[in-house]
C-alpha cells in the first residue's frame, strides 16, 4: 500500500519552502538551492523541525543507509524519475517491493547501446564533396540549407521518440548527459548525418567505459568541427580543443596552466577530417612529433597519450563524479561523500556503472534532504509528462519544439560548456510555457476530440496558420509545431490513468484519493492550495500546474 502523509500545507516549514520554491520560479532562482522541500515521504513520518529526539533523526539515518530498504511505490517513483524519466504504472511495477540494492542492479543490467527507434535513411547519406558544393548554383545552396535545418529538426524528433520508447531510460538520460559534457552542436556541425552518428557513439558509450569514450570522442567528426581540431596542425597549433578537454571533460578548472594547454594542443595536431567525406584521417605529415610537458610529464606524446595523462590524473574521476552528482543528487556536491564515489570510478578504470551504482546507492541518493531539490531539465519534463500518462502521440515533432521553447535544444547546446541546468530552467517566461503544455495536453483527452490546432489536420493551409491565438497572444510552441506540420494526434486517455487510483474524471476526490494523486503526481506537498470540492481531472490538473511538479 501506499503511503498516506497527512495534509501538511499550513505547517510552518511547508510555507518556507513553498515561499522559496515560489521566488525560484517567478524571478529567484537561487533561492530553491537554499530552501529544502517537504518531501511526502518526510511529512508522512511527521518530519516537522524543531525538538524532534536526536534517536529518531539518527534512526532514519540507519535506515537509509541500508541498501536492503524495501521501495515503496514512493521511493520507486523517486528513482526511476531520478535516473530516467517519470515511470508509467508499469514500470513502477517492476520496481516497488525490491531492496535499493536490487533496483540499482535491476537497472543497470538492462541498459542498452543502440537506439529501438530506427534512425532516418538519410544519416547514411554520403557528405557532398567539395567539388558538388562547388558547383552547387545560388538556389540551391538556399535549398541546401533548408534541407539540413529541416533534417536536424527530424533528428530531434528521432531522439524523441527514442526517448519515448526507450525500455531503458537511464541509457537516454546518460546519453544526454555526455551530449552536455561533450558538447558539439548545429551551429558548428552543419551536416546532421555527423551530429547523428556522434549520438550513436555517446549512445553506445552511455554505460561503458568513460576513457575509451574519451578517446572516441575526440576523433569523432562534429567533434573535431565543432572545437576546430581539424584546423590544428604542426606550426599552427589551435589550443581550442586542448583547452576545452582539461577543463570541461576531464580534469576542470584550476588543475592546469597555460602551458598544459598550449603542450597539449601540440600533441593534438595531425587529427584531421578528408574534405570531401568530412571522416577522421591522420595526417602524419601534420602532426607535431616534438617533445612536450604536459602536467609535469615529458615525452614525444601524440593526441592518445596526452588523454592517458588526463586520465591518470585523480582529479578527472572526481570531475566526472561531481558533474554525475549534480545530475542525480543534488545541486549542492559534498566532497566528503563525492570523493569515495570517485576512487571506486578511478579503481574501475572509469566504469561509468560502477560510478553510478555508488551514486544510486549512497545515503545522499535517498535522503529526504535530497529529494525533490533538483529541476526537471526541459526534456525531463516533455518526456517525463508523456510517459507517465502514457500520451498518445502520432509525431514527435511538436515536442521537439516545446523543449527548444523551454531552453533545450537538442543537438544545439547554448555554447562549449552546454546548458548549465539547475535552477536556470525555470523562469517566468519557461514557468508559463511549461504550464501551456500540460493545459494543451488537458485538452487533448480521449473525451474530447484529439488536440488540432489552428485548422483541421492535413489542411492545405495548416504550414501557414498564424502563431497567435484568437486572444492575439503567441500560442504555445507544441500548437505552432502541430500546426506548421498539419498534424495533430496527442491523446490523453485520462479515464483510464485516473482508473488506477479507483476515480473518474468526473468525480469528486475524497482526501485520502487527492493525497494518492499527490503521491503519484509530486515530489511533496503541493505550494498551492487547490479547491477541495475539485473533480479527479481538475484536481490532476492542478497537481501537473503546481510549481512542485518542475522537480524531482
Amino acid at each position: 500500500m501506499m503511503k498516506l502523509p497527512r495534509h501538511v500545507s499550513g505547517s510552518p516549514w511547508f510555507v518556507v519552502s513553498a515561499t522559496a520554491l515560489a521566488a525560484s520560479t517567478y524571478g529567484s532562482p537561487g533561492a530553491l538551492a537554499q530552501q529544502r522541500p517537504v518531501h511526502a515521504a518526510h511529512a508522512a513520518r511527521g518530519g516537522h523541525r524543531g525538538s524532534l529526539a536526536a534517536s529518531v533523526t539518527a534512526t532514519r539515518a540507519a535506515t537509509a543507509e541500508n541498501a536492503q530498504s524495501i521501495l515503496d511505490l514512493d521511493d520507486a517513483r523517486f528513482f526511476l524519475t531520478r535516473a530516467g524519466f517519470a515511470p508509467d504504472n508499469a514500470e513502477l511495477a517492476q520496481y516497488a517491493g525490491l531492496t535499493r540494492e536490487q533496483a540499482v542492479d535491476r537497472m543497470l543490467a538492462t541498459t542498452r547501446t543502440d537506439a529501438i527507434s530506427p534512425l532516418p535513411e538519410w544519416v547514411a547519406e554520403p557528405i557532398p564533396t567539395r567539388a558538388e558544393r562547388s558547383a552547387w548554383s545560388t538556389d540551391e545552396r538556399r535549398e541546401q540549407q533548408r534541407l539540413l535545418s529541416q533534417r536536424y529538426e527530424l533528428l530531434r524528433a528521432w531522439w524523441l521518440r527514442e526517448m519515448l520508447n526507450t525500455p531503458s531510460p537511464l541509457t537516454e538520460r546518460m546519453t544526454l548527459f555526455w551530449h552536455n559534457h561533450f558538447t558539439s552542436g548545429q551551429d558548428k556541425v552543419p551536416y546532421p548525418q555527423r551530429m547523428a552518428q556522434q549520438n550513436m557513439l555517446l549512445r553506445r558509450h552511455a554505460l561503458g567505459n568513460f576513457g575509451e569514450m574519451l578517446h572516441d570522442v575526440a576523433k569523432d567528426p562534429a567533434m573535431l568541427q565543432y572545437l576546430d581540431g581539424a584546423s590544428n596542425r604542426k606550426g599552427r597549433p589551435n589550443e581550442n580543443f586542448a583547452r576545452e578537454v582539461m577543463e570541461l571533460f576531464t580534469l576542470g578548472e584550476g588543475h592546469y596552466t597555460q602551458r598544459d594547454v598550449a603542450e597539449a594542443a601540440r600533441a593534438y595536431t595531425g587529427w584531421s577530417l578528408d574534405p570531401d567525406t568530412q571522416t577522421y584521417v591522420w595526417r602524419a605529415d601534420q602532426h607535431d612529433d616534438g617533445e612536450k610537458t604536459v602536467l609535469g610529464q615529458a615525452g614525444p606524446f601524440d593526441g592518445d597519450q596526452v588523454l592517458d595523462i588526463l586520465l591518470a590524473r585523480p582529479e578527472t574521476a572526481t570531475f566526472v563524479t561531481t558533474k554525475l552528482w549534480r545530475e542525480f543528487v543534488s545541486d549542492t556536491p559534498d566532497p566528503a561523500r563525492i570523493e569515495p564515489i570517485a576512487g571506486q570510478f578511478r579503481a574501475s578504470h572509469y566504469d561509468i556503472k560502477a560510478a553510478l551504482r555508488g551514486l544510486f546507492l549512497s545515503d545522499a541518493f535517498w535522503s529526504d534532504d535530497t529529494r525533490g531539490v533538483l529541476v526537471k531539465s526541459p526534456v525531463e519534463f516533455v518526456v517525463g509528462t508523456l510517459r507517465a500518462f502514457d500520451i498518445g502521440y502520432d509525431n514527435t515533432a511538436p515536442f521537439a519544439a516545446q523543449t527548444r521553447a523551454l531552453g533545450e535544444n537538442l543537438f544545439y547546446p547554448p555554447n562549449v560548456k552546454g546548458w548549465p541546468g539547475g535552477t536556470t530552467w525555470i523562469n517566468s517566461s519557461t514557468l508559463l510555457a511549461r504550464k501551456q503544455f500540460v493545459e494543451q495536453l488537458f485538452r487533448a483527452t480521449e473525451a474530447a476530440a484529439p488536440m488540432r490546432m489552428n485548422g483541421p489536420a492535413g489542411a492545405k493551409g495548416a504550414a501557414s496558420a498564424s502563431h497567435t491565438t484568437a486572444a492575439g497572444q503567441a500560442s504555445p510552441p507544441l500548437q505552432r509545431a502541430m500546426a506548421r506540420g498539419g498534424q495533430g494526434g496527442v491523446r490523453f486517455d485520462i479515464a483510464n490513468w485516473l482508473a488506477h487510483y479507483n476515480t473518474s474524471p468526473a468525480a469528486k476526490l475524497g482526501l485520502s484519493a487527492e493525497l494518492q494523486l499527490q503521491h503519484a503526481v509530486l515530489p511533496f506537498t503541493p505550494v498551492d492550495a487547490i479547491a477541495t470540492d475539485s473533480t479527479a481531472s481538475a484536481y490532476l490538473e492542478a497537481l501537473l500546474m503546481d510549481p512542485a511538479y518542475q522537480l524531482k
